[in-house]
């Protein structure tokens, strides 16, 4: 399929442009700016007045906890998660699972979201939701397990190792392993998940230094940081997502710099819990690929990446005291191509650029929050608030159109919600 989108104010990596033309074909980016004369559309998009920007990334969530959100809150992260996530979430079935991902991918969709990395309890499920909406997903297994308990640890790494035989090949589907986070596995175990990862050709997501409570008890055990632990462990890698990182000290940073390692950011989930503030300024000082993540509904409680691009904005100018800590066009880099470089699609995704798949959001330059526009990336990052995405596509497919989901029956969703909620 063909598609034109015309008369857009488009941020491309050279520059921002007004009036603008995109052409895709097979959803892929053939043209920008000038509409070649042989170019013959089957679908025209006008953009007058819209934002088109590339889709953004989230580089952290739990899609299928959307269903938990609103229910455990104003908790220390222990409590939190030992004492109400994880038995809700045993609740939960495929079914469950699959309802409140879909639920998630429409939160996603209207914030401008197209690709995001997802770790996840379940195998077939959540690509089957992925596929269905229409999305670009990095599915992660979460994993458990050490000395203790090989045998449920190693059914976690069988099941992850199907999913990726079964899936691969799918353009839109990726897959990386996710140790769950060096409280939750044992040196041993993370070994093991990471020579699988290696021998699969696949990337690592997990959680690091989440926590105060995580570093004292890797402290305690290892008499180490959380960072080194796990570069002992092998996990620091090249193709590695860390997501929170809030306790990092410098050397700490120098490692993962060093390694290569990318980290998502997860702003409003690590003050909700109350695990205090990532150095985002530092780590970008060390070189470090920082991306941004939602995590999940459970602990946010929104999917929105717009809400984490303004408290990325925002929120280490307060604490540095320092208004050009961290500037807009950093964040809108950590949104888009950062984050594709984070989940190792950025060869496919993360700018508008020809050859690249057409991964698009687009923003109402009238909204009123929002107008008048000024700068593209300060708007996104500063005058957000109450912005929703138009239209979205994922490889030339749109999702989102005119604020109408395409491929995700609203209402149903609403239906198999409501319908669980009770049970949880």
């Amino acid at each position: 399929m063909n598609i034109l989108i015309k008369n857009a104010f488009a941020v491309l990596p050279e520059g921002n442009v007004r009036n603008c033309s995109v052409c895709i074909k097979d959803g892929i980016i053939v043209s920008i700016g000038r509409v070649p004369e042989d170019f013959a559309s089957d679908k025209v998009i006008d953009a007058a007045d819209k934002l088109l920007v590339p889709g953004f990334v989230n580089a952290h969530t739990h899609v299928y906890m959307t269903v938990l959100r609103n229910r455990a809150d104003d908790l220390d992260f222990t409590a939190w998660l030992f004492d109400n996530i994880i038995p809700m979430e045993n609740k939960l079935t495929d079914n469950d699972a699959y309802w409140s991902m879909q639920l998630g991918f429409m939160e996603m969709l209207e914030s401008g979201i197209t690709s995001f990395l997802d770790m996840h309890m379940f195998p077939d499920v959540a690509v089957k939701a992925t596929l269905d909406a229409g999305m670009r997903g990095v599915l992660s297994r979460g994993l458990q397990g050490g000395k203790d308990s090989m045998e449920a640890g190693r059914k976690r790494f069988e099941q992850a190792k199907a999913d990726i035989s079964k899936y691969k090949g799918i353009s839109t589907i990726g897959f990386m392993l996710a140790p769950h986070a060096p409280y939750t596995c044992d040196e041993y175990y993370l070994k093991e998940a990471a020579e699988l990862a290696g021998e699969l050709g696949v990337g690592i997501h997990t959680h690091l230094s989440e926590s105060m409570d995580e570093q004292n008890t890797i402290k305690q055990r290892y008499d180490m940081t959380p960072a080194e632990f796990y570069d002992r462990c092998g996990i620091l890698r090249e193709n590695t997502v860390c997501a929170h990182c809030v306790y990092l000290s410098e050397s700490d940073m120098a490692l993962l710099a060093e390694r290569g390692t990318s980290v998502a950011h997860n702003a409003a989930s690590n003050m909700k819990l109350g695990n205090g503030f990532a150095d985002l300024p530092a780590m970008l000082k060390h070189g470090i690929n920082v991306s941004l993540g939602t995590d999940s509904a459970a602990s946010n409680n929104n999917l929105s990446i717009l809400r984490e691009i303004q408290l990325a904005g925002l929120i280490h100018k307060g604490t540095h005291c320092s208004a050009t800590t961290v500037s807009a066009p950093e964040v809108f880099d950590m949104a888009t191509l950062n984050g594709a470089k984070a989940l190792g699609i950025a060869d496919a995704v993360g700018e508008i650029k020809v050859g690249k798949c057409a991964d698009l959001s687009l923003f109402d330059l009238n909204s009123p929050g929002f107008f008048p526009i000024g700068d593209p990336k300060a708007a996104l990052c500063y005058s957000s608030a109450g912005l929703k995405a138009d239209t979205v596509l994922v490889n030339g497919q749109i999702l989102l159109e005119k604020g109408e989901f395409k491929t995700i029956d609203a209402e149903r969703v609403r239906y198999e919600i409501n319908a669980m909620t009770g049970r949880l």
